[in-house]
């Protein structure tokens, strides 16, 4: 059964006023058996009930009149680079360039002004051959009672790394998530020391095209996402 709504609290931000891309989209994709993808229509609104509906193979995501997300079942092919050790992961945190280039600085997932706890935390940073990559430990409070985070944080935590991969974009300029293809492999669980990469798979026009992946304690493969960014005008704070 899907609820008849949605709301993304404050807390799940992307930019200050619209939700998460990864998050907004996992809310929707956790109600997908097997991989989703996510098309974002409109910017999720935060702070207020969304119309949650099914319709033929899809799950429709409404604000008032305004489409704000669809869901579809679906099958994609990625090769996903090996995983960097958690101490490699570490080390790139030095090269985020999210320090400096503040456009999203309270943003849930790679946001530097989000407090431990709050947010994510996620801060990738080159590793060499093109890749980027974060460490990520999720906290209690993402969990359920069996100790494994919840789908919506792993689709978030897939997020922002691979707005980070690839090329730097020039001072104006950010990109905003619009379509996300997301498979989950092997549950994550609270406490996990996980390392989390980004890769750049293309790009054409204003549409930029990247890949990511979360890796277990273990190396284990346990969600990989494959994403269509847009690149929009959004002056840095």
């Amino acid at each position: 059964m899907i609820p008849d709504t949605l709301t993304i609290a404050r807390r799940y931000c992307g930019p200050p006023t619209t939700g998460n891309g990864g998050y907004s989209a996992g809310l929707l994709g956790r109600y997908i058996d097997g991989p989703a993808q996510v098309t974002l229509r409109s910017p999720p609104p935060l702070e207020r009930p969304l119309r949650l509906a099914r319709e033929n193979d899809k799950l429709l995501l409404r604000d008032g009149e305004q489409l704000v997300a669809e869901a579809v079942p679906t099958d994609f092919e990625l090769d996903v680079p090996a995983a960097p050790s958690f101490e490699q992961a570490e080390a790139a945190v030095q090269r985020y360039v999210g320090f400096t280039e503040r456009t999203f600085p309270t943003c849930f997932v790679c946001g530097p002004d989000r407090e431990a706890g709050d947010g994510l935390r996620i801060f990738p940073g080159e590793t060499g051959a093109g890749v980027v990559a974060a460490p990520w430990v999720p906290d209690a409070s993402l969990a359920a009672a069996d100790g494994v985070v919840q789908p919506e944080y792993v689709w978030a935590a897939l997020d922002c790394p691979g707005a980070f991969a690839g090329e730097r974009r020039p001072p104006g300029k950010a990109v905003l998530l619009g379509r996300f293809e997301v498979e989950l492999t092997a549950p994550v669980r609270f406490g996990e020391r996980c390392v989390v990469i980004g890769w750049p798979l293309g790009k054409d026009g204003r549409k930029i095209y990247s890949g990511t992946a979360v890796f277990g304690a273990d190396g284990r493969l346990c969600g990989k996402a494959r994403a269509i960014w847009i690149e929009v005008d959004f002056p840095q704070g």
